[in-house]
């Protein structure tokens, strides 16, 4: 199956290492990142689980949940746990899901077979709580992802889903954004009332909405 952005994503049951789930309840009204690993006991899988563990108080913050899935056993994820505890100073208490049949692999289309016919590449998506999905990132194996990239876009979709605006290139929490095209000048001058910088009528820069600016 082939996921586009806007798609409502499939729901699913798994077992996982925080006990079975059925996906669409374990989000409920929250954001979702959703993330694929290659295999158990690998070392860069190691460091991206311990990553997600150090930044659960960053997650929460954005009011998002987060999963991971490898297509080993339940047994195995948990004793790789003990040593991703272990290795990266962190507690994973976060699901990861054991998807030995592939179904959430196949679900999600994890799989490149050009890259590996059986393995995981590096999948992560970010889903709304409308359970759509709003990006998609992948990796190959063999490079980790950047979780402080992922934290930036969660920012980034959170504050667009909720005002005229869009960000620009290397955009960070609490700098300006760009009013949206389809608001002219005028409307945003209104809608704005930090102020509106024109730089060409198709470029406007404003400060962040009232509300979302960094704490």
């Amino acid at each position: 199956m082939s996921l586009h952005l806007g798609d409502k994503v499939p729901n699913f049951k798994a077992s996982t290492t925080e006990g079975d789930i059925d996906f669409y309840e374990y989000l409920g009204d929250s954001w979702g990142v959703l993330f694929s690993h290659p295999a158990d006991y690998t070392p860069v899988c190691t460091t991206e689980l311990g990553r997600t563990a150090l930044l659960k108080e960053e997650f929460a913050k954005r009011n998002v949940k987060v999963l991971a899935v490898s297509v080993d056993p339940l047994d195995k994820h948990k004793g790789w746990v003990k040593d991703i505890n272990e290795t990266q100073n962190c507690q994973v208490d976060f699901p990861i899901i054991a998807d030995e049949n592939r179904e959430v692999a196949t679900l999600y289309d994890m799989i490149h077979p050009n890259a590996s016919a059986t393995a995981t590449v590096r999948s992560l998506y970010v889903i709304g709580p409308d359970k759509t999905l709003k990006l998609t990132i992948t990796y190959p194996a063999s490079t980790g992802r950047n979780f402080n990239e992922v934290l930036r876009v969660i920012d980034s979709l959170q504050l667009t889903a909720n005002h005229s605006v869009a960000t620009p290139a290397n955009w960070e929490r609490g700098e300006d954004v760009i009013v949206v095209p389809s608001i002219s000048t005028e409307d945003a001058i209104k809608r704005f009332p930090k102020g509106v910088r024109e730089v060409k009528p198709y470029l406007r820069y404003t400060p962040v909405p009232e509300g979302d600016a960094k704490k």
